[in-house]
Parts: C-alpha cells; sequence; structure tokens
C-alpha cells in the first residue's frame, strides 16, 4: 500500500504547528506518524503539507512532499493529491493530530480490504476518514467532491460506501484510545 501523512492542518486552535510538536519519548508528531505507516506496511510515503510549511522539504523518510490539490479544501485536497500519485492499489491516510494511532489498526483495516475496495472505520455512526485506507477507485468520487465544493469526508464516505468502495470496520472500545484527536494544547 502506499500511504500519506496529512500536516496541511492550520493548527489554529493549537497554537502552533502539531507536526513539529514532541511527543513523550522526543520524536515530533511527523516522525511517529510516519513510523506507523512504515509498520503498517506501506512502501511509499508521502507528506501532504502545504506551500509555507518550509520544514516538509527537509523532512526524511518520505518518497515526495505533496500539495493540496486545490487549496483551502481541507484534507479531501490532500487524500486527492496522494491518491494521484500512489502507486499501489490502497492508498494508507492518517493525519497527524492522532498521535496515539498504532499501526494495528491499519492491519484490522486491511483485512477487510480487496482490489477496488479500501476500509474505513465507524464508531457512533461517523466515519473517521483521517485514518482509512482508500482504494485507488475512489479518487474519481474524491475529485468530483472537490470540484463541486463539497469537502465534508462525512458526506463523502457515505456515498463511497454506498458504492461499495468502502468496507466499514466498526470502532471498539478497545480501538478508541487511537483515535484521540489532539487539537488543543
Amino acid at each position: 500500500m502506499s500511504a500519506v501523512l496529512l500536516v496541511a492542518g492550520r493548527s489554529s486552535r493549537m497554537g502552533r504547528e502539531k507536526a513539529l510538536l514532541a511527543g513523550p519519548d522526543g520524536r515530533v508528531w511527523w516522525q511517529r506518524q510516519r513510523e506507523v505507516l512504515a509498520r503498517a506496511g506501506a512502501t511509499e510515503i508521502f507528506l501532504s503539507a502545504r506551500p509555507d510549511q518550509v520544514w516538509a522539504d527537509d523532512a526524511s523518510g518520505f518518497d515526495a512532499v505533496v500539495r493540496d490539490a486545490a487549496p483551502g479544501c481541507g484534507p479531501l485536497a490532500g487524500i486527492v493529491a496522494a491518491l494521484e500519485r500512489a502507486a499501489q492499489p490502497h492508498l494508507a491516510v492518517l493525519a497527524v493530530d492522532l498521535p496515539t494511532m498504532e499501526s494495528a489498526w491499519f492491519d484490522a483495516l486491511r483485512v477487510k480490504c480487496a482490489p477496488g475496495v479500501g476500509a474505513v472505520g465507524r464508531r457512533g455512526g461517523l466515519f473517521e476518514p483521517l485514518a482509512t485506507l482508500y482504494p485507488r477507485e475512489f479518487l474519481p468520487l474524491a475529485r468530483e467532491a472537490c470540484g463541486r465544493g463539497d469537502f465534508s469526508l462525512q458526506r463523502l464516505l457515505v456515498d463511497a460506501t454506498g458504492r461499495g468502495l468502502l468496507c466499514v470496520r466498526e470502532i471498539t472500545a478497545d480501538d478508541s484510545a487511537m483515535f484521540e484527536n489532539r487539537n488543543e494544547p
């Protein structure tokens, strides 16, 4: 599988660049998340960053830095840009602000994947779009949503699951700790 680490968010609630925050082990978040994707079996890993994130060009361990397909479109634009470059049939997407995510989550999703079909987690009726395995076949649907200015990943994933592009894996109580989203200090 290919993979992309999404770091292009503005981090406005955090007040500083989340990707550059240091974890308890001293590694910055982007380094930790890159390792999660590598342990999950990604054969190529992209870094999705804004043009003004100049540190991204020097971040080691990535095959390429990808810029949003359409600036201002949120994480969907980074997903589209990475799918356009992905060499593998599935793309693992991981947000930098899920710093407790483990590679085991992607292993669990991979079991549900098939040719042309990815997998997404869901809890409480809502999808977790930023820790998902997208099939390459998701790209036309994502481009279309981006083109019409509909950047809601929830709506897009409802559509994608209805079309059979994504299987759903319910997020269990044991899984929940991996989905701790950190947006504030």
